[in-house]
């Protein structure tokens, strides 16, 4: 059913029946939309995508991998052996200090050192003492090896086959340069982290060389060491012997000069190098100090004798006396109270315990009168004694300022005999310093660990060769496939197409033999048949009031299968019952005529140039030999196309046909280069782009889905044609899409009754298996060709 909800209120036109001039025309009516929304959709990284290249380019990466494993092996063999090995040196640098009166050095905590040594290692002087030690200059072996890399190794290899290089062409100092670059080029220098150890490694074809040179290199360091020491130390301890005299007049000369001067100044100096004016000053200022504590701690009794506490000084609270009095005081003024409850004040007892406590009384204050009496005097004590020591301060720092005068040139004598004597103390202790080491030869350096003669060369690596030119080959696989991808801007599976143009893929039409093409298209059970109903399906569920009623067939460029699908859509629409009319729009090169059959004397030209005449219309809507299918050319050729597609009456006409015909498919020209497809896009509730596999490009195709919608058409999706399904190089996803699914009712039925004994196919057609052979066989020879002709 092509639509429930369509409602055919004027029949169509019956076979031989004409339709009347007043059809054609009618008015506008609202199409709605088709399709999906055809946004732009980010994609992100998909490695399943990853894994179909690989697949696809399978063949190029298992011969850029054989590639790699043979250039891994061919460089291997073209590589001469090396054998190296390794001398541990241990620096053993000294405590030494370096003068004191300039700065204290310890060369441990310095890494210069180090690096100082390994650059002393790879030094001209030291390979210079290891050619003359081992005597590297007259080995010819060792002069002239044979090249790290050559073809003519893979010979030497093979076969055994050695040079016999001679030496007699050059002079002994051509041969001891060649020997010392050769020492220089292929030694290694290398500090061991964290330690004070140096790693020496020389690499050889000579495994007997290589340890050799490597233990001489370290033996010859520490001997160079030792001849530089031994020499450095004679000539210091000469430099220090001539600056000692030096040192030592200066010194005598320069206390002479300060011991007349002090003598002539007449300045005393004590024994810690001070003045006695200094020294008395010191000694005042700390008297000085004491006395102001004293008369601060005097002048706070006063005042408390001033605010009439006297009596709660300390001075008088221990005082003994005092003390007495007091607690005699108590005890009859305690006596006097009590008795004062049974005898009157003047009874003469009471009289006399009066006269008592009167008389102590007045005894103890005259007590602690004479003790703040003796504070008062020893605050002016300390008053007056505090005068006289700022006094006498006054006086010395008088004294002081004379002296100081005086003092600037003696401090200057002094510090020159301090300076003098302190380099004269030095170069002595370093002149017994040099002395002694002069008599030892001690080593400034040790080796660890003597090199072993190698017993198997480190280079050249089988394995790393082989992954390192894997890694290339690989990466060169990866590149060429990469340009081919550039290359090849053609559409090659339907997700390309869903992801540049972001149409719905509504049909996947497989590619058919040119000579088998008019068989498969007659033949309803055909693989390329199904695929067209498959289409017609998809087209039927593109909207949601089922499949437009005008429906525009187009294509970017010529040759793409437009024509083919719109008159194949045609008779499937019409095999469901649908009353179906198939126009011609191309125009310039119309082809539905030759499709069917029939001639193109008479067409929509003519309808749109009213150059048909009424008794003619009959002529211009054709039955056709498929039910249910009529057919309308494009008439004669006009010479302005566009101008007639564009006008009103192409509108109206579209317009009527739609409301009498269930569908109307119209067979546009191609977009790119044309303005005629565009134009009739609006005129159809739907348009449909075919997209021929490996033929048009990407951007033609991005080209003319941009025009159709700029011109205001309604793509309802893509189909995509001549795609070779039996591929495996395309994706996975299509592996379903065989023959043999859409040949599914292709086999004869049996008669019933009838046995099918096979005696009429070959013997080795009976098999299954060579089937799949033979399939396979034409499959891989055809995605061959189809490769070869997308890359061209």
């Amino acid at each position: 059913m092509l639509d429930r909800n369509r409602q055919h209120q004027i029949a169509g036109p019956g076979p031989g029946q004409a339709l009347s001039a007043d059809q054609y025309y009618d008015g506008a009516q609202n199409y709605g939309s088709y399709g999906r929304d055809y946004s732009e959709r980010d994609e992100g990284f998909n490695p399943l995508k990853l894994l179909f290249y690989v697949v696809q380019f399978r063949w190029l990466i298992v011969m850029m991998a054989a590639a790699g494993l043979v250039a891994g092996v061919i460089i291997t063999m073209m590589q001469t052996p090396k054998y190296q090995a390794t001398t541990q040196l241990e620096v053993l640098v000294p405590s030494a200090k370096v003068f004191q009166d300039i700065e204290v050095v310890s060369e441990n905590a310095d890494i210069r050192a180090f690096l100082t040594a390994r650059e002393k290692l790879r030094s001209r002087a030291l390979a210079q003492r290891v050619v003359f030690q081992l005597g590297l200059s007259e080995k010819p072996d060792f002069l002239f090896p044979t090249p790290d890399f050559s073809v003519s190794n893979i010979f030497y290899r093979a076969f055994g086959i050695s040079k016999s290089p001679s030496i007699q062409k050059t002079t002994p100092e051509q041969r001891e340069a060649i020997a010392i670059n050769r020492i220089q080029n292929d030694l290694t220098v290398n500090l061991v982290t964290n330690t004070s150890l140096l790693s020496i490694t020389f690499a050889d074809q000579n495994p007997k060389y290589a340890s050799d040179i490597a233990n001489q290199v370290a033996q010859s360091f520490i001997d160079q060491r030792l001849d530089q020491t031994s020499e450095t130390s004679d000539l210091a301890r000469q430099f220090i012997q001539e600056q000692v005299l030096q040192v030592k007049q200066k010194l005598q000369k320069s206390e002479e000069e300060l011991v007349a001067y002090a003598k002539d100044a007449g300045i005393t100096i004590t024994g810690d190098d001070k003045s006695l004016i200094g020294s008395n000053i010191e000694a005042l200022n700390t008297a000085l100090a004491t006395a102001i504590q004293d008369r601060l701690d005097a002048g706070r009794v006063v005042d408390q004798i001033d605010k009439g506490r006297g009596a709660s000084l300390a001075s008088v609270l221990e005082s003994e006396g005092l003390q007495k009095i007091s607690e005699k005081l108590a005890d009859l003024t305690s006596q006097y109270q009590q008795k004062l409850g049974i005898l009157k004040p003047g009874f003469p007892e009471m009289q006399q315990l009066q006269s008592q406590i009167k008389e102590l009384q007045r005894v103890y204050n005259n007590g602690v009168l004479a003790i703040t009496e003796s504070l008062r005097l020893k605050y002016q004590e300390a008053q007056n004694k505090e005068a006289d020591l700022k006094a006498k301060l006054a006086e010395m720092e008088k004294q002081q300022v004379v002296f100081n005068d005086k003092n600037i040139k003696y401090t200057i004598l002094k510090r020159e005999v301090d300076s003098n004597r302190s380099q004269y103390d030095n170069l002595i202790s370093k002149l017994n310093e040099v002395g002694v080491s002069s008599e030892l030869k001690t080593q400034s350096a040790a080796i660890v660990d003597f090199a072993n003669q190698p017993s198997k060369p480190y280079s050249p690596r089988l394995t790393i060769n082989i992954g390192i030119a894997l890694a290339v080959f690989m990466a060169l696989s990866a590149s060429i496939i990469y340009i081919i991808e550039l290359l090849n801007n053609t559409f090659t599976n339907p997700e390309q197409v869903e992801k540049e143009l972001g149409l719905a893929m509504l049909g996947i039409l497989p590619l058919v033999d040119e000579r088998e093409l008019v068989a498969s298209i007659a033949d309803q059970k055909s693989g390329l048949s199904e695929a067209y109903r498959s289409l017609r399906t998809s087209l039927q569920f593109s909207g949601a009031e089922g499949a437009p009623r005008s429906l525009l067939v187009t294509s970017s460029e010529p040759s793409e299968g437009k024509s083919t699908t719109s008159f194949k859509l045609g008779q499937d629409f019409a095999a469901l019952g649908a009353r179906v009319l198939i126009m011609d729009g191309d125009l310039r090169k119309p082809n539905i005529h030759r499709l069917f059959g029939l001639d193109n004397t008479i067409g929509l030209s003519n309808l749109l140039t009213n150059t048909v005449r009424k008794e003619d219309l009959t002529s211009i809507f054709r039955t056709t030999k498929y039910p249910n299918v009529t057919i309308l050319t494009s008439g004669t050729i006009p010479p302005n196309p566009a101008d007639l597609l564009s006008s009103p009456k192409m509108a109206l006409i579209v317009t009527n046909l739609g409301k009498r015909f269930d569908v109307v498919i119209i067979d546009a020209p191609p977009v790119v280069g044309l303005s005629d497809a565009p134009i009739l896009s609006r005129l159809a509730e739907g348009t449909l782009m075919v997209i021929s596999t490996n033929q048009v490009t990407r951007k033609s195709a991005k080209t003319a889905l941009k025009r159709l919608r700029a011109a205001g058409a309604n793509v309802v999706g893509a189909a995509m044609s001549k795609f070779a399904v039996n591929k495996f190089d395309y994706n996975y996803a299509y592996k379903y899409m065989n023959y043999q699914y859409y040949d599914y009712g292709t086999s004869t039925a049996k008669i019933e009754g009838e046995v099918d004994d096979g005696a009429s196919l070959p013997a080795y057609s009976k098999s299954a298996a060579f089937s799949r052979l033979a399939r396979r066989v034409r499959s891989s020879f055809g995605s061959i060709l189809d490769r070869a002709k997308s890359i061209s």
